[in-house]
């Protein structure tokens, strides 16, 4: 090794472990100049800058077509900002050439791997350097983001600085789902390009589900013939009952030629493609196709809906692997990917245990049960795939009976699979849902599009840590990095796919990237406002949830009274806010810290920038009524998940999200409230909020009874509502059940709610104890 490698690699082995925050500290100052996400491993900013001309040369060493290709993008790129393309030369620059970008693979350090790299910018020259041509092309990436946001006929100064740079983790990806909505090759591209932006090299590509078959093979050609086309579509949330559907043909496949097509573009931009194709469940659209590979023999259909189905690939039946292997071969002949997709997740065993074939196999095979089945399946599935030189992963399902010998898994119900798959000594990759579903709610449900549950903002996101501390250091290596998912069953088109993605990618880029002790969500926010200008650039259309105002309210039952914060997940704005329900404007209140409140209010807040709204008004109601922060007695216990009794009086509505904290439930039980006004007041209204959510058996009650006492033993009956739901509403809703009575003098409240215990025969839910929830019982 030459003395600048040695140098070099001195320096990154020291920048990862113990001189960190002198890095960090000047990092953040550097911030507000240079904003490159994910941050660099080193960055030090030097005195003057380049300046790009006509003159302008790119080098490349000579005989390298992947370097020259690179360097050609890099020019057209330039071009695209400034209007200036550079003339690319294939050989090695003089010592006296100036005015030049240099990409070279000489003299790297070898501690930078196969994807870091150095960039130096100075006066006279730009060279990047690196051991392989991923470094290089990452490197652009970094060249790109020190270019202007947007086109200019100005100068472009490109500032000097000295980055030493590489990444954490070797794994670190995006998913698409394209089973559920089809999306176009010139998508799937542009989807490619936002990875490559993002210094990801992992496009995990999902192309078989129950909804649709889309990739073409042709040993199978019914796979797409009909696999490939549903005849309608489910509009709305898959819990707003009944069900309605868009009667209109949705599908769409991709030819291998276009397979092909989207693998090189990948490929030039050095990301691979795992291709996902699903096994033993989510097999519907293969088994409408086939149906003698399922265990009833069919008929079966594309499925409209979305959700988890009973009927699966049959797996006592040799057809079934015979099958498989034929489409397996076809695809490992299109995907170069050393990895290759089996999917594995949520299969019932319902035919299973009913099927001949299958009972067949497992006495045959000694297996102990279904399970034990799908580990078989699996399994087999792993020889035939690892036989042909390839690796199998799959959903961390696959851990259940016995994972596959040399099986990699993805750990999507949080951690834990991942962990028990690396104490294993077997590969993960981490993608949670709790953090990386980007098809879950990014702001406040009432802010934003339809989407299919779950809660994960950009802060949330930036803060996920993919090695779990539970692991040794011998077992962390086995925890290969981490991808987010986005499942499209209530992602329709391309620019909601944006919507979704954008920002968070940009958070989880930095996540994969930058070392876990130089991350600071401070400066992340910051840096995220020239992104944000790189998007608007690009016509991304990205989500501004991030500059939303969150209203966190908390409520002092001693006291009396709410504190009141606010906050959102950028930077530079200010937060406006009124307390009588009226739009905020820049002319209204400035928040600058936590405020009490001891009366009723309607808070409105928003963010703003230059005196102009940059996000949505959120809006939160305090209620300060007579039984506010009072003593609730609950004569029923409430389920020890949702048992926070104090709910019912603290002033705060929830929202249709029954996880969010507010709500107090009962699981197959009434709820018998009483609340201590701690004196005779004159009362003259009485309400109680419920929630309806079908799909997670929760029904509004049958009944609702008011009671007064001055007492509390002996009870007057003011009022007894038989239906709270008049309209008989199946989606997911709020209703208030409201008495207006006489005014009445009473101390004590009694609420008592009728659960309707069991659910109705036409659900799927039926027979089973249901839920009831409520949020807050309100005296005035």
């Amino acid at each position: 090794m030459n003395i600048k490698k040695t140098v070099l690699a001195f320096i990154l082995c020291v920048s990862s472990s113990v001189a960190v925050a002198p890095a960090f500290a000047q990092g953040a100052k550097q911030a507000k100049e240079i904003s490159i996400i994910p941050q660099p491993l080193q960055l030090t900013t030097q005195s003057g800058s380049f300046i790009l001309s006509a003159g302008t040369k790119i080098y490349v060493e000579p005989k390298n077509e992947e370097l020259s290709k690179i360097g050609q993008r890099l020019a057209q790129e330039i071009k695209a900002v400034s209007g200036i393309q550079p003339e690319l030369i294939q050989k090695k620059p003089k010592k006296k050439d100036t005015n030049l970008i240099y990409l070279t693979l000489q003299n790297a350090a070898d501690s930078l791997g196969e994807e870091g790299y150095t960039l130096s910018v100075k006066t006279n020259q730009i060279t990047l350097a690196a051991n392989k041509p991923n470094g290089i092309f990452l490197g652009t990436q970094t060249i790109k983001q020190l270019l202007p946001a947007k086109s200019t006929s100005a100068s472009i100064a490109i500032p000097a600085v000295d980055i030493i740079d590489k990444p954490r983790y070797h794994w670190r990806g995006m998913h698409l789902d394209v089973t559920r909505h089809f999306q176009p090759v010139e998508f799937v591209k542009r989807y490619i390009d936002y990875l490559a932006m993002h210094k990801m090299n992992t496009f995990h590509w999902h192309l078989t589900d129950d909804q649709g078959w889309r990739i073409e093979i042709k040993k199978y050609p019914k796979l797409t013939e009909v696999g490939a086309w549903r005849d309608s579509t489910m509009i709305g949330h898959y819990w707003d009952l009944p069900q309605t559907y868009k009667k209109e043909r949705h599908g769409g496949f991709y030819t291998q030629d276009e397979i092909r097509e989207v693998v090189k573009y990948a490929q030039e931009r050095y990301i691979n493609v795992v291709p996902e194709i699903e096994m033993p469940g989510h097999a519907l659209a293969a088994l409408t196709a086939y149906p003698e590979l399922s265990c009833t023999g069919g008929p079966h259909k594309v499925e409209s809906k979305w959700g988890i189905f009973h009927d699966v690939f049959c797996a006592g039946n040799e057809q079934t692997f015979t099958f498989l292997e034929g489409v397996l071969t076809e695809v490992m002949d299109l995907f170069p990917s050393k990895i290759i997709h089996v999917g594995g997740d949520e299969s019932p065993k319902t035919r299973w245990k009913v099927c001949p074939k299958c009972q067949a196999r497992i006495k045959a095979e000694n297996l102990k049960d279904e399970h034990e089945l799908q580990s078989y399946f699996v399994q087999r599935m792993e020889k035939f795939v690892n036989k042909n030189g390839r690796t199998i992963i799959g959903w961390d399902e696959i851990l259940e009976g016995g994972l596959a010998p040399n099986a990699y898994v993805m750990s999507w119900r949080g951690t834990k699979g991942g962990i028990a798959a690396a104490k294993e000594k077997h590969y993960v990759v981490m993608t949670p849902g709790t953090h990386l579903y980007f098809d879950h709610y990014q702001g406040e449900r009432e802010l934003e599009p339809i989407a299919i549950h779950g809660y994960s903002t950009l802060q949330n996101v930036y803060s996920f840590e993919p090695t779990p501390t539970e692991l040794s250091a011998d077992e962390r290596k086995y925890i290969l990095g981490a991808q987010a998912n986005v499942w499209t069953e209530y992602i329709p088109t391309k620019e909601h796919v944006e919507y979704m993605i954008m920002p968070r990618m940009s958070a989880l880029s930095e996540v994969l990237w930058t070392p876990a002790q130089k991350k600071n969500w401070e400066d992340f926010k910051v840096r995220m406002q020239q992104q944000y200008k790189r998007y608007d650039a690009m016509g991304v259309n990205y989500s501004r949830s991030a500059f939303n105002v969150r209203q966190q309210i908390k409520v002092d039952t001693l006291q009396s009274m709410a504190t009141v914060s606010f906050a959102t997940d950028a930077a530079n704005v200010k937060i406006y806010y009124t307390l009588d329900g009226t739009e905020p404007t820049s002319s209204s209140k400035a928040y600058t810290q936590p405020f009490t409140l001891k009366e009723s209010a309607t808070i409105k807040a928003g963010a703003f920038a230059d005196g102009k709204l940059v996000g949505k008004v959120s809006t939160k109601t305090f209620d300060a009524h007579k039984g506010f922060s009072r003593t609730v007695l609950l004569n029923t216990p409430a389920h020890p998940s949702y048992s926070n009794k104090a709910n019912l009086v603290n002033g705060l509505k929830g929202s249709t999200d029954q996880t969010d904290g507010h709500w107090t439930g009962f699981l197959g039980t009434d709820m018998e409230a009483v609340v201590d006004l701690k004196e005779a007041k004159s009362i003259t209204k009485l309400n109680t909020s419920f929630m309806q959510n079908i799909g997670y058996r929760i029904f509004l009650p049958a009944q609702v009874t008011y009671a007064v006492s001055t007492d509390g033993v002996n009870y007057k009956t003011v009022k007894v509502i038989t239906n709270a739901n008049p309209n008989a509403e199946e989606g997911i809703l709020k209703r208030d059940v409201t008495a207006a009575i006489p005014a009445t003098k009473a101390r004590f409240v009694k609420v008592t709610a009728k659960s309707i215990g069991v659910s109705p025969a036409q659900y799927p839910s039926a027979g089973q104890k249901t839920w009831l929830f409520s949020d807050e019982i309100i005296v005035e």
